[in-house]
């Protein structure tokens, strides 16, 4: 089930003189990439997952391998055209869109967000992460968009600090971490609710994963006068050729939509996601979110937006964004001091680094670890990288939701196989 890889190749006729240079060609090795399908297979036919579709896309060819079946109890296929839930990997569509209004002049990365968000005016901050919600301080300046795009806003996963917090503890009951899947209310709720609430910390001290670009995504339908989705698919979806990305689902489509399933964190049971129901996609979204609860795509639709992106900001006829825009993004914003404040994922720090919204590889730690490297994963096993270094774009979208707080086996096998697929 994997397409041949489409490039262009030289004759084998012997070189004659010509004015013409040689044609480029992927410089991605067949036998390795067969390599990479196996590899794919093996998690596919393991029971891990009902099927997935990768994608490598490197100087202008791609080689794409679909396998599987849209569900564990469904015959139908995998095949490009699936529609599958891309977690957060919204958050790097959220920032693009955020910095065309940067682009605009209609935000400016360091201006405070209180006159178009005043529920986060006059903030306050937690004397210590651990306080009562009315232990606080107040913010020693405002949250800017910078903020915002850097995830240094003061507002996030606080799970990561103080699992057991007073703040973590009035989160949950208000739906608003990762692990309430997904936001029930409406995009003004969402604000209210987390202007009742404390900052973890001071603007601008440490990042702090996920609630910013659901801010962010807020504040951009604020400022354009749309709903996130009607921005997004004027100014980029459309533009790109985007056909099937956005945060509903037709009817029509739905049989296209995989499956979504969890793996237990303590059997390692898969089991069906009930709240990612296919159905629910296809009722109005009540909070469009940024940060990736109910947006959905296709391999071919991160394909183009992921060319646009390693190409500067460009893809055919179409400009999205600057080159100097996308350069900014993809560098790395953060102090090591601000990394030190700041845990996530074990290691994490270590070779990684945060830009205006993405992350990028710092060091080059094993095969797939390309400094320069910038995009982001989802919890449902999805991933979008580019790579200017190796002008490639790689991308892996599946549907289950990992038993640890840690990047799935086939996750990171995907990247090992395409970066061990490249011989030029």
């Amino acid at each position: 089930m994997v397409s041949h890889t489409l490039e262009t190749g030289t004759s084998s006729k012997a070189a004659q003189p010509s004015a013409t240079p040689p044609a480029k060609t992927s410089g991605l090795s067949p036998a390795r990439l067969r390599r990479l399908h196996d590899t794919l297979r093996r998690h596919v036919d393991g029971g891990q997952l009902p099927g997935l579709v990768a994608v490598i896309g490197r100087r202008g060819s791609e080689h794409v391998n679909a396998i599987g079946t849209l569900g564990f109890d469904r015959t139908a296929p995998m095949q490009r055209d699936t529609i599958f839930r891309m977690a957060s990997v919204t958050k790097v569509v959220t920032a693009v869109a955020a910095m065309i209004l940067v682009e605009e002049c209609r935000l400016r990365l360091d201006d405070p967000v209180d006159e178009l968000l005043p529920e986060l005016a006059n903030r306050k901050v937690l004397r210590t992460i651990d306080s009562e919600l009315d232990d606080t301080v107040p913010a020693r300046r405002p949250i800017t968009v910078r903020d915002l795009l850097t995830y240094r806003s003061g507002y996030g996963e606080v799970g990561f600090l103080s699992p057991t917090s007073p703040l973590q503890k009035a989160m949950t009951e208000s739906r608003l971490p990762l692990s309430t899947y997904y936001y029930p209310g409406t995009p003004d709720q969402y604000l209210q609710a987390l202007g009742r609430l404390p900052l973890a910390n001071q603007p601008g001290e440490r990042w702090l994963y996920h609630m910013s670009a659901e801010i962010l995504g807020v504040l951009i339908a604020r400022v354009s006068g749309t709903p996130l989705s009607a921005f997004m698919c004027k100014r980029i979806f459309e533009p790109l050729g985007m056909k099937d990305s956005g945060f509903t689902v037709p009817q029509a489509k739905l049989d296209r939509v995989a499956t979504c399933y969890q793996k237990d964190f303590v059997t390692g049971e898969i089991t069906l996601l009930d709240e990612a129901r296919t159905e629910l996609l296809a009722q109005p979204c009540s909070f469009e979110s940024g940060a990736g609860d109910q947006f959905v795509s296709t391999a071919d639709d991160m394909l183009s937006f992921g060319r646009m992106m390693l190409n500067g900001g460009a893809y055919g006829n179409e400009r999205i964004l600057s080159r100097l825009s996308i350069e900014a993004m993809a560098t790395d914003q953060l102090t090591a001091e601000q990394k030190a404040a700041s845990p996530f994922f074990e290691n994490f720090w270590d070779s990684r680094g945060w830009g205006l919204g993405v992350s990028m590889v710092t060091r080059r730690d094993d095969v797939a670890s390309v400094p320069g490297r910038y995009g982001w994963d989802g919890v449902f096993s999805t991933s979008l990288y580019m790579d200017p270094h190796e002008d490639m774009v790689g991308i892996l979208m599946a549907q289950c939701r990992p038993g640890a707080l840690r990047l799935p086996p086939v996750l990171l096998d995907f990247w090992t196989s395409a970066y061990q697929a490249i011989v030029d």
